[in-house]
């Protein structure tokens, strides 16, 4: 299985700025810019979709763990926070920190820590950045004029 995004970017580092879409369309030429990203200006920007994606990916990993251990949850609500942060003159993501509130009816605190634990440790996204990334890139080259 395979997902496909991608991005166009027009124009220089600050004063360009990018289109996101993804292959299904619910995402289509969504705007961002050096502002949205690091200034706090309304707009999208990658950290807030790495958010949104993290945020999605667990809660389904913590309604399957659920789930699996016989609980059906009526509503799990998972807020992620993406801190992004200059280190040494670099741009890094630093933490994601989640806020989870799950209405899961007959569980035990001890039994929802674990299944949470579980599915942090399980999701997807969660794993993303310990994956291999690999590119291929290739500069096109410029139309001669006639």
């Amino acid at each position: 299985m395979k997902r496909i995004a991608s991005a166009v970017w027009v124009g220089g580092f600050i004063g360009g700025k990018g289109f996101v879409s993804t292959s299904s369309g619910a995402i289509s030429n969504i705007s961002y810019s050096f502002k949205t990203r690091f200034e706090d200006h309304p707009g999208t920007n990658p950290e807030e979709l790495i958010a949104a994606a993290q945020a999605g990916c667990f809660s389904m990993a913590l309604a399957a763990q659920l789930e699996s251990n016989g609980f059906n949850p009526r509503s799990i609500d998972t807020s992620a926070t993406v801190t992004l942060e200059q280190q040494s003159g670099k741009w890094n993501i630093t933490a994601i920190r989640m806020d989870v509130i799950a209405r899961v009816p007959g569980l035990d605190r001890k039994t929802f820590e674990k299944a949470a634990r579980e599915a942090k440790n399980g999701c997807p996204v969660s794993r993303v950045l310990k994956a291999k990334i690999t590119m291929d890139a290739m500069l096109e080259p410029e139309s001669k004029a006639a």
